[in-house]
């Protein structure tokens, strides 16, 4: 299991149609609850919260803006 920071960029990998979410979502991690749980928030263009959300750390997938080491 990996700690993601708060501000962490993520993308939902599962629906999640109770809240109108799908798959390919991105989100900002703004709070995180205890191990592997984290709220986060799904903002629109405009900057507005259409969602705020408790996931679990297998539900999204943390995205990346900068060349990484892959895991051998």
């Amino acid at each position: 299991m990996q700690h993601l920071a708060l501000h962490s960029v993520v993308a939902l990998i599962v629906d999640l149609p109770e809240h109108q979410l799908i798959r390919g979502q991105v989100g900002t991690i703004v709070e995180s609850w205890e191990p592997g749980v984290y709220e986060v928030e799904f903002s629109n263009d405009q900057g507005e919260t259409y969602a705020l959300v408790a996931l679990r750390e297998d539900q999204i997938l943390p995205l990346h803006y900068s060349p990484g080491i892959a895991a051998a």
